[in-house]
Order: structure tokens, then C-alpha cells, then sequence
């Protein structure tokens, strides 16, 4: 979200860009310090979760456009605190969308994810393929999809969904897999692996995605989901012999070994996340970064980078070990 922000205050300077953000563990605003001086952009600190914040500020600030990234998304943290993820990713966006649609926004973008879709070994997902969530956090996610729909099928209110695949590259909380595993071996750590090791992914650099939303504004018709997905996969246990080779400088098979540690799978890990991506390389879009120019970009960005949060280290762990959340009460 915050190179769509830059990106958007430093391209569109007829139009305020207002970034809300609760400031939640995983956010810096140091991220948004190239933008935070410009005329045409303002931060707001506040929770999605808070109707009468959120109304006020749509009746405060005449806002066109809402771009919807904000929610919980760490999955391993998902099964430990699933309420809360529902509370944030499902509550919240009810929350947003309601306020939107009562401020007759323009169009409204949510920010939904692949693993909606389950995983699959060899069927290709398109936006019309069912919902089959495995876990906690896509569970949330696709939930939210419904009532975001649920809007445009009731009251022709303008909303475009997206389903992105995974997104790396400089900014990004190292909890997530490549920061992770790039954060660990810069400090002379193993990365740890989940299981087997043999779950594929889909890579993204944030670069591609950030033209994919700008498409998303420009092109994207009300009422429609669109799949942002890229053809380029790789196993995890790939990913960290990548990373182990151009962090390290090794290619060896038994020093690549002595930089990994197997730990034991989440509760469940989906195989794979294939999408078919027509529908948004029909409205011009496609991936361009390669993987070798991003995956540099990105451990340099580390080198320099990973104190940009309070406590970056906790997110090195195998398993969290934080409760980032409020407990919520019980009626």
C-alpha cells in the first residue's frame, strides 16, 4: 500500500491523497518519508474498525476513491487469533464500505488475496472459480469479498475487487517469507522452512502491482473482480537456495544445507495458488520486473532497512511469538 500512496502523490498532484493508518506493529511510516512533505498528501492515524471515526472523515474530507489494503494478513498469526482477523478484515471493511457508499465515493477498490481460492496442484483459478479458503486470514478475506459485492449487487455501488498474488519487494514487515528469510541471513541466521518445503508460490514485485492498481483505477469496471497474477513460480525451498546463493555467495548443495532449518508445517499449507490473469492483461496490464532485478532490489533495500520498525527481530521467529492485538471483550 504505501508505494501505491508515493506512487499516487507523486503522479497525480491535482489529487490529495489521504493515507489512513492505524499504525498497527507491522506498519513504518518511515516508508512514506519520500511523500510526507508534499502539498498533495496527509496522514491520518485511525482504525477502520471505528464507524463514527470513519464517518466523520467522509463527511469531513471530500474523498472520490477509496482503495481498500488495510487488514490483518499474517497467516500463521491467523489461526492463533482468527476472531481478531475476522473482527479487522470482515467488521472493518463493512465498516469502510458502508461509509463509502453512504459518501457516494466514486469507486471503491478492495484489496482481496489469492488463496481465496484454496490451494490446487494443477487447476488454473479465474474469477470466477469458487471460493474454497483453507485458513483463518483467507477465510476473512473472503468473507469481506461478499459483503463488498453484496453492495454492488444491491445498490450498483461501485466496487472492484482484486486478487493479487504474493507481493515482495523494499517496505514489506519481515514477517513475510523473502524479507524474512533475506532479514535472517543478513544477520547470519538459517532460514527456517514450514514443513516440506516444496509449497510453490507465485512472486510479485510491488513495482508491477502498484501499475496494476493504477489500471485497476483507470480501467476497471464497477462490479468486477480481477485476478493480478504472475506465470513466475517458485518452491520455498528454492526461494531460500536463491537467496542462501546471492546472500551468501555460495552454491555448494552441503553449505546451502547448513543455512536451512526445517520446522515443523502450519496446520494448513496450500500447495499452490495458480491464477489466470487474462482479464487484467486485457486492460493492458502485465508483470515486467524480472525476478533477478526485483530479488536484488529487495536485499539491498534489507541491508539498509530492517530497523525501520520497533521490534523487526520478533518477526524472524519460526512461529509468532508476539500478541500484536488487543484482546477483544466479550459481550
Amino acid at each position: 500500500a504505501s508505494h501505491v500512496v508515493v506512487s499516487l502523490v507523486k503522479n497525480y498532484p491535482n489529487y490529495l491523497i489521504i493515507n489512513l493508518d492505524k499504525l498497527d506493529y507491522c506498519a513504518s511510516l518511515k516508508n512514506l518519508e519520500t511523500v510526507s512533505e508534499k502539498k498533495n498528501y496527509k496522514f491520518i492515524q485511525g482504525d477502520i474498525c471505528e464507524p463514527s471515526f470513519i464517518k466523520q472523515l467522509f463527511e469531513t474530507e471530500k474523498i472520490d476513491i477509496v482503495l481498500h489494503f488495510a487488514a490483518q494478513t499474517h497467516v500463521d498469526l491467523s489461526f492463533w487469533h482468527a476472531l481478531e482477523f475476522t473482527y479487522v478484515n470482515v467488521y472493518g471493511t463493512n465498516v469502510l464500505v458502508a461509509a463509502a457508499h453512504e459518501a457516494n465515493v466514486e469507486k471503491f477498490v478492495y484489496v482481496s488475496t489469492d488463496e481465496v481460492y484454496g490451494g490446487s496442484t494443477d487447476e488454473e483459478f479465474d474469477e470466477s472459480s469458487p471460493k474454497r479458503p483453507t485458513n483463518p486470514y483467507a477465510s476473512s478475506k473472503a468473507a469481506a469479498e461478499c459483503f463488498v459485492q453484496s453492495y454492488w449487487e444491491r445498490y450498483q455501488f461501485p466496487v472492484v475487487i482484486t486478487r493479487s498474488s504474493n507481493v515482495y519487494g523494499p517496505h514489506q514487515y519481515p514477517e513475510k517469507v523473502i524479507p524474512k528469510f533475506i532479514s535472517l541471513l543478513q544477520q547470519n541466521r538459517k532460514c527456517c522452512i514450514h514443513g516440506s518445503g516444496l509449497q510453490r508460490r507465485n512472486f510479485l514485485y510491488a513495482a508491477d502491482v502498484v501499475e496494476a492498481f493504477l489500471t485497476v483505477l483507470k480501467e476497471g469496471k464497477p462490479g468486477e473482480i480481477y485476478n493480478i497474477g504472475t506465470s513466475f513460480e517458485m518452491s520455498i525451498t528454492q526461494l531460500a537456495k536463491e537467496l542462501i546463493h546471492l546472500i551468501k555467495k555460495t552454491t555448494s548443495e552441503s553449505e546451502m544445507e547448513h543455512w536451512v532449518d526445517y520446522v515443523k508445517d502450519r496446520p494448513t499449507n496450500d500447495l499452490r495458488y495458480p491464477m489466470n490473469s487474462e482479464k487484467m492483461h486485457n486492460l493492458g496490464w502485465r508483470p515486467k520486473v524480472p525476478w533477478k532485478e526485483g530479488i536484488k532490489k529487495t536485499i539491498e533495500w534489507y541491508k539498509e532497512n530492517f530497523h525501520n520498525w520497533k521490534n523487526p527481530e520478533k518477526a524472524l521467529e519460526p512461529f509468532p511469538v508476539t500478541e500484536p492485538f488487543a484482546q477483544l471483550s466479550s459481550p
